[in-house]
């Protein structure tokens, strides 16, 4: 869809016609998924992520500035609403303490040895805190002050967090490549 074409059907999303919204929900989609995944334990976990930051994308349409493309505006409302659910649900949520990880050698190729989806799976499995700050720092490029301040954590807690995500990264996928790809 060219910007001429999707600016016509913003403009009817802000008159809330139903068959617009339904056309603006259906072409951003996937792509909105494909960001709330790696935020997300699970894809049913991500839909509702999904459909929650096109709830505040129909109600803040307004507020969008067309200098900027719709892709990134979406991206950041979905980060957020992954970010916001997150922290909803901290309490809820079950914190890991691990103790130190076992330095185990990884071939240097083992990342091209994976799909993306395999590899997206492996992430999912890190706990909520760690998979948060992996994704906000690796992904989105925030830094360690911008996480703690999002996430309402000490800087020191974002690059532990960080750390620990690596190292259980790291484990989750050198046990998973023999089984995989052996």
């Amino acid at each position: 869809m060219d910007t001429k074409g999707l600016n016509r059907l913003l403009a009817r999303c802000l008159k809330n016609d139903r068959r617009s919204q339904g056309a603006l929900y259906e072409r951003f989609y996937g792509y909105a998924l494909s960001v709330a995944l790696p935020y997300c334990a699970h894809e049913e976990e991500a839909r509702e992520v999904v459909n929650d930051a096109f709830l505040k994308v129909f109600t803040a349409l307004d507020r969008y500035d067309h200098s900027f493309a719709f892709a990134t505006w979406l991206r950041t409302i979905v980060v957020r609403t992954a970010i916001n659910r997150y922290k909803s649900r901290q309490n809820e949520l079950v914190f890991y303490d691990l103790t130190e990880c076992l330095d185990i050698p990884v071939e240097d190729d083992f990342l091209s040895k994976m799909a993306a989806d395999d590899l997206l799976q492996q992430i999912q499995k890190l706990p909520p805190a760690y998979r948060l700050t992996l994704n906000l720092f690796a992904i989105e490029g925030y830094s360690h002050a911008e996480i703690a301040e999002m996430l309402g954590i000490s800087v020191g807690a974002s690059k532990s967090n960080l750390s620990r995500a690596k190292a259980n990264l790291k484990q989750l996928l050198t046990n998973y490549l023999p089984k995989k790809y052996g």
